[in-house]
């Protein structure tokens, strides 16, 4: 199966009712938009001066002591934020952000730094254009530490495979369920849209119900331009249930195939007939650009500018972004001797990382499993081939990694991702393994957070691993109606220390848990 259904066999919509709004030309917010985002003409063209924040605001990358907060405006305007330790803001700060302007789609972001630990921060947020303000939005998240566990929530897999924005079903509501957990923050493990899957307006469920999909111009076509990509961010933004988890709950977001197109590598030419832009790094470099100004993170953050990057949330916690896809060689069948699929650079700044790193835990990000066979047609799209043996390919690029970890006795390394839509629990062991020494892990797979439903994928054999817990549907594509739908949960006891990880279902109901407690050093 590949890590996303072939988005070509899901029938084109038909071309909705479409219009182009927010000012200065971005595409996504069209009719039907849900409670609070208003679909309209630019503010000017109603006879209004004052810039508007269209999207809400958003918090990303948390640290000890602040995280970024992200928004949007409709027109030309200084991004203003406010932000106390109190929720009537007396005694808070001003912070002067920058200019939100077309060239970035009026998107901006300020990182907030010098908050209490363990505290909550209240936020307020504004833009100023001349002698005209914005109304006010309002948001507050908490900061790490104060003896207080670390909560937090993972997932990808958004508005894929033609199940978008349900206004029957309350949008996107796991969103709602993973905000109800009171996370300290979200971790999206990719996926966040799917710029290669347009939207129809109904779906006939094979019980004869119907799906109804919010259709913006944006989602009505694969993406090709940069604002079509821009149009991907806009549209899940329509949700209520996103939008409140946003202004409450820190995003740490990554990206893996779906924001370009399915089972991308550099330099493919695509045989799709859906594009007329065939070549796949000029897709790429629109997506990348439209992810970085759509969410909260500040690219100069990254290591290399791009996607991965190390999260420091206190002393139990240190979290490692990684990105497999711009480093990879092309989805090949797996069996040279060895292919790249997070590069040297990165695969060597992931290993120095994890063993510098003096966290309690270290969870790995990965857009990707390690062990679990995902296919791309004749080829192979993820890290294992499936052919068991020896390490090949890939596979030989990862027995690197984790063998440098062991050489260097660095412990309690989690690995969590999302992407084959489906939940499950893999523990590896060198014992059941044909791969070189490593130390055992835990990989926890959890997902889709919106999306069709698949799975579950077999496992190749190469570094061990055992299905401990799974959890997917009977049949292929199961719209988010039937209860396939998943998020993770991780909490940490900053008593003794111990990681407890809980896989939920899109209602929030935990469907298994396990608690590991952390070996130190050897």
């Amino acid at each position: 199966m590949p890590s996303s259904p072939d988005p070509s066999r899901i029938p084109s919509a038909p071309a909705p009712a479409r219009r182009r709004v927010l000012g200065y030309g971005a595409v996504g917010l069209g009719a039907a938009a849900l409670g609070g985002i208003p679909a309209a003409a630019p503010a000017l063209a109603r006879g209004r001066n004052r810039p508007k924040l269209t999207h809400g605001l958003q918090f990303g990358d948390p640290r000890h002591d602040g995280a970024v907060v992200w928004t949007r405006a409709d027109r030309p305007a200084r991004m203003v934020v406010e932000v106390s330790d109190r929720p009537d803001f007396k005694h808070s700060r001003t912070l002067r952000g920058p200019v939100l302007t077309p060239g970035a789609d009026g998107t901006g972001r300020v990182r907030l730094r010098g908050l209490k630990p363990g505290a909550q921060a209240y936020v307020r947020v504004h833009a100023e254009s001349g002698r005209n303000d914005s109304e006010v939005l309002e948001g507050s998240f908490r900061t790490p530490g104060g003896g207080q566990p670390t909560r937090f929530v993972w997932s990808g897999d958004v508005a894929g495979q033609g199940w978008g924005v349900n206004p029957d079903i309350g949008g996107m509501p796991a969103f709602t369920a993973m905000a109800e957990r009171r996370p300290d923050f979200f971790l999206h493990s990719g996926d966040v849209c799917y710029a290669d899957t347009p939207l129809q307006e109904r779906v006939e469920l094979p019980d004869g119900r119907v799906w109804r999909n919010v259709v913006t111009e944006a989602k009505s076509k694969v993406a090709e331009t940069l604002d079509e990509f821009r149009g991907q961010y806009a549209y899940n933004l329509l949700d209520e249930s996103l939008r409140g988890l946003a202004a409450r709950v820190p995003q740490i977001v990554q990206w893996d195939d779906h924001e370009v197109v399915n089972n991308w590598y550099p330099g493919e030419i695509l045989d799709d007939d859906r594009y007329r832009v065939r070549e796949v790094d000029t897709l790429a470099r629109r997506a990348h650009r439209a992810f970085h100004e759509w969410q909260p993170i500040v690219p100069a953050e990254a290591v290399d500018g791009r996607i991965y990057r190390r999260i420091g949330y206190g002393p139990d916690l240190d979290v490692f972004v990684i990105d497999m896809r711009p480093y990879r060689d092309p989805n090949s069948a797996g069996t040279d001797r060895f292919e790249r699929i997070l590069g040297r650079r990165q695969a060597d700044w992931l290993v120095d990382g994890l063993a510098r790193s003096e966290a309690t835990w270290k969870v790995v990000a990965s857009d990707m499993p390690i062990g679990l066979v995902v296919p791309d047609g004749e080829a192979i799209e993820g890290v294992a081939n499936g052919a068991g043996g020896r390490p090949r390919g890939r596979e030989s690029e990862l027995e690197r990694v984790l063998h440098g970890l062991h050489r260097r006795g660095v412990r309690d390394v989690v690995w969590l991702t999302a992407d084959v839509h489906y939940t499950a629990a893999h523990h590896y062991a060198p014992e059941r393994a044909t791969a070189r020494e490593f130390s055992p892990f835990w990989e926890f797979v959890s997902g889709p957070l919106h999306a069709g439903a698949f799975g579950p994928n077999d496992l190749d054999p190469t570094f061990g691993p055992e299905v401990v817990f799974q959890h997917a549907p009977p049949q292929a594509n199961a719209s988010p109606m039937e209860g396939f739908q998943h998020f993770g949960e991780v909490e940490i006891d900053p008593g003794g220390k111990d990681l407890t990880v809980t896989l939920r279902d899109g209602a929030g109901s935990a469907l298994w848990a396990k608690t590991l407690t952390p070996e130190g050093r050897g």
